[in-house]
């Protein structure tokens, strides 16, 4: 009830405002469309002055950019074609790089296996060459030894049969080829 009651007392005032300014309203009609008038005469001067070049730059801005919007979305386009075309063939790519590999693998292992026997060979021939070299130096040292034994039992020998009648003899005998 008290909400009723400020409604109607705020409302009261508003009221008599709007019946005075119905009143008011009725000699002010002429002015009224007068003033609408001059403001709609004004903003149609002002649309046709500023509004054309403003709506034909605005639209010829909108055309250019619809046309690189269709040029960007033709490109993009063309891009994705690409993609796609390289997606597809992605699977040979694939299998032509795997093969790639394997000949390359291959080419590789046949070279590490030429190195290698290659190297081999190498170390055959120079363990050959030490084995000959160790041979032939055994051969001399034992040919030196059987030299060296041969001299002390030729020593002994001698030694042996050496009395001082055969020393005389060999003493004389040298003399006289000596003169």
């Amino acid at each position: 009830m008290k909400k009723a009651l400020l409604i109607l007392v705020l409302t009261l005032p508003l009221l008599a405002q709007e019946t005075q300014k119905k009143e008011a309203e009725k000699d002010m009609t002429p002015w009224i469309w007068a003033n609408f008038v001059i403001l709609v005469g004004g903003l149609a001067y002002l649309s046709k002055k500023y509004g054309g070049p403003f709506f034909a730059a605005r639209s010829e801005g909108i055309r250019k950019d619809i046309v690189d919007a269709e040029k960007n979305k033709a490109d993009a386009d063309a891009k994705i074609a690409e993609v796609n075309a390289k997606l597809a063939n992605l699977g040979a790519d694939i299998a032509a790089m795997k093969a790639e590999n394997q000949r390359d693998q291959a080419r590789e292992t046949e070279r590490l296996q030429s190195r290698h026997q290659s190297e081999l060979a190498r170390i055959h021939a120079q363990a050959q060459q030490e084995i000959q070299s160790a041979t032939k130096m055994a051969r001399l040292e034992l040919q030196r030894q059987a030299a060296a034994l041969a001299m002390d039992l030729a020593e002994k020998k001698v030694t042996a049969r050496m009395n001082p009648e055969t020393q005389n003899r060999l003493a004389s005998g040298f003399v006289e080829t000596i003169s």
